[in-house]
């Protein structure tokens, strides 16, 4: 797994340079904090193996919990009251003070309960916010998809764009704090809280209100979380989230990767950081799929966070799809350490000669950092999509970038394979 880029060293680095790369954007925006969510700011997935989850946060914006005085606000802050009288993990946002320079976004989002409040609608939010989307012959918008606005560029890079608010829960935060755990540490505790919530426009499928709700998150706490997690639990969590994309393959996301990385944060807080080492993985990978076999049989999982919300509620699960993934898992199990032999990935892997396996590895790795730097040396060079002063190290970069490219392309020559152009070989390389 490290040879495919699962490692702890290339996962630490590539956690810095997305969050280089937010720092650098936010220094240019003014309205919304932009921060990388999901497996990228966890280093856990290759450039462009996965999409990009990018939350945006509304400056100027807070939603807050009954009990939290006004008062203790800033003037000109935009305030919201949750209503928390719904699905758990959810809540309706009730107008309690207008922003002094509030969007338009905002504005046309509001609306008349009957009863004298005034309520954010979450669907009519996003609805505003799709048409003022960008759009250009580069970069395609997609379909919404929850509290999602997705894109892509050139039909390889894709991005999964959510706008956020602001959420001030502390009694959510204190309640998952003051738990009994083995993990994470009291310091990592506190800091997750101070990192605080948001909420996203998104309400639970099966609410009668579902077009007014949002639902309420802890993307960054969540990240540092998963960023905490030795090299065996990120394995596993890599590993089960292979079964489900690989094996599973659901059609509708009726599981998700987000139930894997709620098992492995369960297995962790359950039990003492000293039994998850190299030689216990197989045993934490099945007690993952154990776990999730449960979750199918039941259709439970607590949310790590909100463990009142069942993260399988809604899920859209059959009675045949449960029967067939459980008897998979079942199988799966059976198997023990060969089980990591039906993920085609791993398989491959495996029986590739190790030579060239690992040399494919280190280019592989060189094409990405060359790839993560370039882009985070561009963005302070360009101004509103225009390219305003020059940097000769990017540029070394890209003629350094095609020297390896190159070179597989050579290789594979030599290896007997069909070599398409070199944007091919450097999509492939990075999937």
């Amino acid at each position: 797994m490290t040879r495919l880029g699962y490692g702890e060293q290339i996962r630490r680095w590539r956690v810095e340079k997305y969050k280089e790369q937010d720092s650098l954007m936010n220094a240019r925006f003014r309205y919304v904090t932009m921060i990388t969510a999901g497996s990228k700011a966890e280093g856990l997935t290759c450039l462009h193996e996965s999409d990009r989850d990018e939350l945006f946060v509304l400056e100027g914006i807070l939603c807050v919990e009954a009990g939290i005085s006004l008062h203790t606000i800033p003037d000109g802050i935009g305030v919201y009251r949750m209503d928390t009288h719904a699905y758990s993990g959810h809540c309706r946002l009730l107008l309690e003070r207008q922003a002094r320079n509030h969007s338009k976004v905002i504005h046309d989002a509001l609306c008349d309960n009957g009863q004298g409040d005034i309520l954010l609608s979450s669907s009519l939010f996003l609805d505003k916010m799709s048409a003022y989307l960008p759009t250009n012959s580069s970069f395609v918008n997609h379909e919404r998809a929850g509290p999602s606005l997705p894109g892509s560029v050139g039909g390889v890079v894709h991005t999964d764009r959510v706008w956020a608010i602001r959420c001030h829960c502390p009694s959510i935060l204190q309640r998952w704090a003051s738990r009994p755990r083995h993990w994470p540490s009291p310091v990592l505790v506190q800091k997750v809280v101070s990192l605080g919530a948001n909420v996203t426009a998104v309400g639970f499928k099966e609410s009668e209100y579902k077009h007014m709700e949002w639902r309420i998150g802890f993307n960054t706490g969540e990240s540092e979380l998963v960023n905490n997690l030795n090299d065996t639990q990120a394995k596993v969590y890599v590993m089960l989230k292979m079964i489900v994309k690989d094996v599973l393959r659901p059609s509708k996301k009726e599981i998700t990767s987000y139930v894997m990385k709620n098992i492995v944060l369960w297995q962790a807080e359950r039990n003492p950081q000293n039994k998850f080492y190299a030689q216990s993985f197989l045993h934490w990978l099945l007690d993952g799929l154990r776990a999730l076999r449960t979750a199918i049989v039941t259709k439970q999982l607590s949310y790590y966070m909100i463990p009142e919300r069942n993260l399988m509620a809604a899920s859209g699960l059959t009675y045949r799809q449960q029967s067939h993934w459980v008897e998979v898992i079942t199988d799966m199990m059976a198997e023990g350490p060969r089980v990591i032999l039906g993920l085609p990935k791993i398989r491959r892997a495996i029986v590739a000669s190790p030579e060239p396996m690992l040399w494919y590895s280190m280019k592989r790795m060189e094409l990405e950092m060359l790839e993560l730097e370039y882009k985070n040396r561009m963005v302070p060079c360009y101004e509103n999509g225009v390219l305003y002063k020059s940097d000769a190290i990017p540029q070394k970069m890209r003629r350094r970038m095609g020297e390896v490219l190159m070179e597989i392309a050579l290789r594979m020559i030599e290896e007997g394979c069909a070599v398409n152009d070199l944007t091919d070989i450097n999509d492939r390389m990075l999937q």
